[in-house]
């Protein structure tokens, strides 16, 4: 069954197709239903078709190098999927499966081609739009490389998290010792030097009342202050995780590069020698 050309309106790939060129491609391209957790295509399928997400939810995974299945991408409303081996003509690398009952615009290279051939603007626009967000994955390749764990920490942390932080780490210090400490000597000078007429005799039960109320209050906010420290390790650990595993690639892409120039070298010496 035949699209709507309106339905590409909210595909960012073809978003600046005039009327003309939707109603093109759409006579072109047809409307797939998949049921829940049908299989769309699955690794190594050739890639006929790509995908757009009309309505539903669709969950496209990979297997990595220990056969653990990695999740990918889960594409909504508006996104593709499996475009980069139909346009590229190659097997696809991922499993693609609907995860409730999906309505799929499927799209083929020769769909793509005829509107080219009878719009050949239309190749610009969606050049344009497929370098927008190639430009929007590349900022956000060199964001998430270059993140600095604290500030990743300050966006996460809400006002109340905040004054957790600042009272335990005034209640952690020397400053609140020391005054904590002279305000006791100077309370419980004046109520004895006063003798009956104090407002709190010993043994100072309303003072008793007030440090129960202060540690009443205190204990929740330092452990609320220590669990937001547990949540800045993992952040941290997870940013570390990231550096370590971009470093053992880079390493890996190296060792390979220095094996492949010994033996270069030692093919080298090996025809100097005849």
């Amino acid at each position: 069954m035949p699209c709507d050309p309106e339905e590409l309106r909210h595909v960012p790939l073809f978003e600046l197709l005039d009327d003309d060129e939707a109603k093109i491609l759409c006579a072109q391209i047809e409307t797939q239903k998949f049921a829940a957790r049908q299989r769309i295509f699955k690794a190594g399928d050739p890639a006929g078709h790509g995908y757009i997400v009309m309505t539903g939810k669709v969950r496209v995974t990979a297997m990595d190098e220990d056969a653990q299945e990695v999740l990918v991408d889960e594409p909504e409303h508006g996104d593709i999927f499996g475009f980069a081996s139909m346009l590229r003509e190659t097997e696809h690398q991922t499993t693609a499966t609907s995860m409730e009952e999906t309505v799929c615009l499927e799209v083929g290279r020769d769909d793509i081609a005829k509107l080219i051939s009878s719009r050949p603007m239309a190749g610009m626009d969606m050049l344009t739009m497929q370098a927008r967000q190639f430009h929007a994955s590349q900022k956000l390749v060199r964001t998430r490389a270059n993140r600095n764990p604290n500030e990743v920490i300050e966006e996460q942390e809400t006002f109340g998290e905040r004054i957790a932080d600042q009272v335990a780490r005034f209640g952690g210090s020397w400053s609140f010792i020391i005054l904590f400490a002279a305000v006791l000597i100077v309370y419980s000078a004046i109520n004895v030097t006063l003798g009956i007429k104090a407002w709190d005799p010993y043994p100072f039960i309303l003072l008793n009342l007030f440090l129960s109320m202060l540690a009443a209050i205190q204990a929740p906010v330092i452990m609320m202050s220590q669990n937001r420290q547990d949540t800045k390790d993992r952040v941290r650990s997870e940013l570390d995780f990231e550096v370590n595993r971009r470093a053992e690639t880079e390493i890996q892409d190296l060792s390979r590069r220095l094996s492949l120039l010994t033996e270069k070298v030692e093919d080298v010496a090996d025809l100097l020698r005849k």
